[in-house]
């Protein structure tokens, strides 16, 4: 295994720093050179990431450009290997500019991770867990759960839960440290939060809290949870990428794992369940690249991550991540 060259790393506005540190440092690690582009609305960090590692890097190995230029990166001559996390639009025009010159390619793309409840749970139990794993991050995170799929029995008691926990946390300024959440990075993304929601009140969705931009300066949307939520709600079958979680009530676990495949996305999934042979039994059935049992997003380093369908191509983390910055050749030799 040789190092693949040059390796041009696109990185998105959300865990800007976190991210661009794991598209760094298995390229660096296995010899390969960088240049890395940062999201044009949160470039900061990796800019100062960049140059303390500079500090100690030969010169030349670690490059930083900025500003709306990714789809030169991703087509010029000179770049080996293209490394993107971000949304699966982009990812599709980053994979039409390599192939000219058959740029190889891992695209983290976008999630619209699944979560699916079993009757048997300990409702009390399991609250904290499901609500933050979908709303890390204030649910700005490729790996959130974006649909909460609960069965008809626990239905209400898993809303009412849900509600009481996001009821209770403080939204604000982060430089207030009582404050736990903030706002939307972004206005696009606070827009089309918005018009997810309306949409889905529209069409018969009940708001159990939250629901509405809060008042005052910034893209402040409260924590926000929506029942008698359906596939064909565009809530449901899109990628909200902010604070607001749909609860889709189920009869047949069937029926349910069905619905969670039905998306072109496979980035992350969920099973809760305290039969963990069944949980497992459930969760091979649903097609993404990382699938937690009691748990949501809980990646770790060695072991491999990637989404499957639309969600991606190929793996980071773990050996198989990092062979994916290198490339192999075979030496025959006479005896």
């Amino acid at each position: 295994h040789e190092p693949i060259g040059v390796c041009g790393l696109i990185t998105p506005w959300n865990w800007p720093l976190m991210i661009a540190t794991w598209h760094i440092a298995p390229a660096i690690r296995v010899g390969c050179t960088v240049v890395i582009k940062p999201a044009n609305n949160t470039p900061l960090s990796t800019l100062l990431l960049v140059d303390i590692f500079n500090k100690v890097l030969p010169s030349g190995v670690l490059n930083i450009i900025t500003g709306d230029i990714g789809h030169k990166l991703s087509s010029h001559p000179n770049i080996d290997k293209v490394i993107f996390t971000g949304s699966t639009p982009i990812g599709r025009v980053i994979m039409k500019n390599a192939a000219s010159s058959l740029k190889r390619l891992t695209l983290e793309l976008g999630g619209n991770d699944a979560a699916i409840v079993l009757p048997d749970v300990d409702v009390a139990e399991i609250a904290q867990g499901l609500f933050w794993g979908a709303f890390i991050n204030n649910g700005q995170t490729c790996l959130a759960i974006k649909r909460l799929f609960v069965h008809e029995d626990i239905y209400d008691e898993v809303c009412e839960a849900l509600t009481e926990i996001a009821s209770s946390m403080p939204m604000g300024n982060g430089l207030d440290e009582k404050n736990i959440f903030g706002p939307i990075q972004n206005e696009t993304q606070f827009k089309r939060v918005i018009e997810l929601v309306e949409e889905a009140k529209e069409q018969g969705a009940r708001i159990l809290c939250g629901g509405s931009p809060m008042a005052g300066k910034g893209f402040f949307y409260p924590l926000t949870l929506v029942a008698n939520t359906s596939e064909g709600m565009r809530l449901v079958d899109e990628e909200q990428f902010g604070p607001v979680l749909p609860i889709i009530k189920y009869r047949d676990v069937e029926q349910a794992v069905a619905s969670a495949n039905r998306c072109e996305m496979g980035l992350g999934g969920s099973v809760w369940s305290k039969n963990i042979d069944q949980a497992m039994s459930i969760a091979t059935q649903i097609e993404s690249g990382s699938v937690w049992i009691n748990t949501h997003g809980q990646i770790q380093p060695h072991i491999p991550f990637g989404g499957v369908k639309q969600s991606g191509i190929g793996v980071e983390f773990g050996e198989e991540g990092l062979l994916e910055y290198t490339r192999s050749q075979a030496l025959h030799m006479p005896k």
